[in-house]
């Protein structure tokens, strides 16, 4: 009976023993991770075309396509890793930095006072005024009906939680009804199939939105905002890692590849039945 109960306390024991053995291995920083594991992890809410979008006709990492795919490429390019783009809902995105499950996010971010206070922020790239101004999308029905700000007391506003557009809601059009929403694909049929009145957007975005869905306008309304440009977000603390995507970022914009990036992502949008007026 002895001999039977040592060996049941060892049976229980091994396991923790040989857990004991494969350490999580540690790193001085993400960036000290990154270089380690050779892999940059990018979350990234891939349904905001020309900026990211899927190539159904691919899968895989390569079906992720657009402007902030071909930077997020060029960084790990640059850091000598391989790009690695995690997709998930935009909030997700945000998330997954702050907890770890991402190295950076890249998803057509604007400053926003509280992205400061959560994140380190790289300077600013930009990748056109169609990305820069901000929209809201309705029905061509209604562009009579929804022309200026208080056309919209009421009415029920679709804009991605934690966004720049749904601080814009709420700051500028504060009679609205406010309505968070985490995917924007959904967030157009719902305004197709009358559920909701408006959704937000950034201009490119929903222009690339009516080139599939003529039945969609924007509203002659547009928010008053000065935007400097776009941001990649970085875990907070991150300073090295934020010095060094700015360095990459600097080369990018002197070699004057901004521009090539964007008409090549509204070029590649269009193919794809998702074109983006200028």
């Amino acid at each position: 009976m002895k001999k039977l109960c040592r060996l049941l306390a060892l049976a229980l024991a091994l396991p923790f023993a040989l857990c004991g053995c494969k350490q999580a291995e540690s790193y001085a920083s993400v960036l000290d991770k990154i270089q380690k594991t050779g892999r940059l992890v990018v979350s990234m809410s891939p349904d905001f075309a020309p900026m990211e979008f899927t190539d159904a006709s691919k899968t895989g990492q390569d079906q992720y396509v657009g402007f902030d795919v071909t930077l997020a490429g060029y960084i790990a390019d640059a850091l000598g890793v391989e790009l690695v783009i995690e997709a998930m809902d935009f909030t997700a995105c945000q998330a997954a930095v702050a907890e770890g499950g991402a190295d950076i996010s890249i998803s057509g971010y604007s400053y926003m006072p509280e992205r400061a206070e959560n994140f380190n922020l790289s300077d600013f790239y930009y990748a056109g005024d169609n990305e820069s101004e901000q929209c809201i999308l309705i029905l061509a029905s209604n562009a009579d009906a929804l022309k200026t700000g208080e056309d919209f007391a009421g009415k029920k506003v679709s804009a991605q939680n934690a966004s720049l557009q749904m601080s814009l809601l709420s700051e500028q059009l504060p009679d609205a009804v406010a309505n968070p929403i985490v995917d924007l694909n959904t967030a157009v049929q719902e305004l197709i199939n009358g559920y909701v009145d408006a959704v937000c957007v950034a201009k490119g975005n929903g222009e690339a939105f009516i080139a599939t869905y003529p039945e969609l306008a924007l509203s002659e309304f547009q928010f008053a905002i000065e935007d400097e440009g776009n941001l990649v977000l970085i875990p907070k603390g991150e300073d090295e890692l934020t010095a060094k995507i700015n360095e990459i970022l600097k080369g990018a914009y002197d070699a004057g590849l901004y521009g090539g990036w964007y008409a090549d992502a509204k070029a590649l949008a269009a193919t794809l039945g998702i074109d983006v007026s200028e």
